[in-house]
């Protein structure tokens, strides 16, 4: 939902070309599969679509490769710092951290079937986190 999200946000705003936006599991479970269901319906709803794509897991590289990794829960954080060794850059963060509710984390829908409080938590995080991004573009 993020990756889409946030290239939405970041198409709108005409920064195609400033971003390099993907998504990583840091688990096994859905590799290889479209975005799940119930997510793209959501998605839908909104106008954005993500046909295509297939769940790809995080790899160490990747800590090299992008400016920012962002995870939804501390769960996905601590995942992460395994893959990729640790945080050497400070550039691990929590999505929420760039709203108004840092620390906190993203409802997951996996769990609470709540599709919209994620949608919600996800929109705010990645509006803060394209604002603080221009910011440094500046």
């Amino acid at each position: 939902m993020a990756e889409y999200i946030m290239k939405d946000l970041v198409r709108k705003a005409g920064l195609e070309n400033q971003f390099q936006i993907a998504s990583a599991a840091t688990s096994r479970e859905e590799l290889g599969n479209p975005v799940y269901p119930p997510t793209q319906r959501k998605l839908a709803e909104h106008g954005i679509g993500c046909s295509g794509h297939v769940a790809r897991q995080l790899q160490n590289n990747d800590y090299e490769e992008y400016d920012l990794l962002i995870g939804m829960d501390r769960a996905n954080l601590w995942d992460m710092y395994r893959i990729c060794g640790g945080d050497f850059a400070d550039k691990m963060h929590l999505l929420l951290d760039y709203t108004d509710r840092p620390g906190q984390e993203v409802a997951d829908p996996w769990y609470t079937d709540d599709f919209e409080a994620a949608w919600k938590d996800v929109l705010a995080g990645c509006q803060g986190l394209l604002r603080n991004a221009e910011k440094e573009l500046d």
